[in-house]
């Protein structure tokens, strides 16, 4: 999920802050932004989030893109996963999950996975979309349906940092080990700059990590615990995490890399044992982040 950077221009600095003020006000001021969205009358709550079209009207007009279409899709869908789950509210106040649930997610997962909606987007900005359905998610899951218990929360705690940090004491043998034995990974020798892999963690941790732990702890795993309880959830939603996998890093002629899902789905494991000691996404994503940082730079 990163951008060229190389090729931005004001306009694209101002949709990409525009598009993180959102997921920043969940994450930072998460009170006050849920109670800020239920105080909304309820046709306003569900028609708000059709203003996330506006990132994409201001890239595609800038780059002579626009279509109609793709308007019609970025309006429409964020307001339908609000009323969705506002009716989710309603029918399931115990918040075990519904099948509306499964529906917004079954979309945002494969929206995501199987790239429904990159061609709206020039090339390198891609993750511009991603950005805004992650926007769309958690004003959909954490304002309108104001789901509890999913640890959206980076107000950073040093707990966070301790259980981040065990989890991959306790993954990362394992997985190097693994990976080796089944031909995925080669370690190799590389002295990356302290700035720029200060800079490559923090850009894993807000673009790589937060969605996918958002998408698979917070509203995954957490809804799954409350029908499956917290083993059957973790395994569940592992295995998912790594299926979700499937099409990563595929060797030339294959279609299912096996080896990816399967580390995966154990990286999975160990990243739901974070999020789950404190129900902290924060102590996930550090997990996550810091596996995908060594990766980036020894395998």
């Amino acid at each position: 999920m990163m951008i060229a950077m190389s090729n931005t221009t004001p306009v694209v600095l101002a949709v990409f802050a525009a598009e993180l003020a959102p997921a920043a006000a969940f994450g930072f001021l998460p009170e006050r932004t849920v109670r800020a969205v239920g105080r909304l009358a309820l046709p306003l709550r569900i028609a708000l989030p059709a203003l996330l079209v506006l990132p994409y009207v201001a890239i595609s007009a800038s780059r002579h893109i626009f279509r109609w279409d793709w308007f019609a899709l970025y309006a429409g869908l964020p307001v339908l996963m609000a009323w969705l789950l506002s009716r989710a509210a309603e029918a399931d106040p115990e918040q075990r999950g519904n099948w509306r649930d499964a529906i917004v997610l079954l979309v945002l997962g494969l929206a995501v996975d199987l790239r429904w909606f990159e061609p709206a987007w020039p090339a390198d900005y891609e993750a511009l979309g991603k950005i805004l359905l992650v926007d769309a998610g958690l004003y959909a899951f954490l304002g309108v349906r104001q789901l509890t218990g999913t640890g959206f929360d980076f107000r950073l705690h040093w707990s966070d940092w301790k259980t981040g940090l065990r989890e991959l004491l306790f993954f990362a043998p394992l997985v190097i080990l693994l990976g080796m034995a089944l031909g995925f990974i080669q370690p190799h020798a590389n002295h990356p700059h302290i700035g720029t892999a200060f800079l490559r963690w923090i850009a894993i941790f807000f673009f790589v990590a937060v969605p996918e732990e958002l998408f698979f702890r917070t509203w995954v795993q957490n809804l799954l615990e409350r029908r499956l309880g917290r083993h059957g959830a973790l395994i569940t939603a592992s295995m998912l995490f790594g299926l979700s996998h499937f099409n990563k890093r595929n060797l030339v002629g294959q279609h299912f890399n096996w080896r990816y899902v399967l580390l995966a789905t154990i990286a999975g494991i160990f990243y739901g044992r974070a999020w789950r000691e404190r129900r902290r996404i924060a102590a996930s994503t550090i997990t996550h982040t810091c596996v995908d940082w060594l990766w980036s730079w020894w395998f």
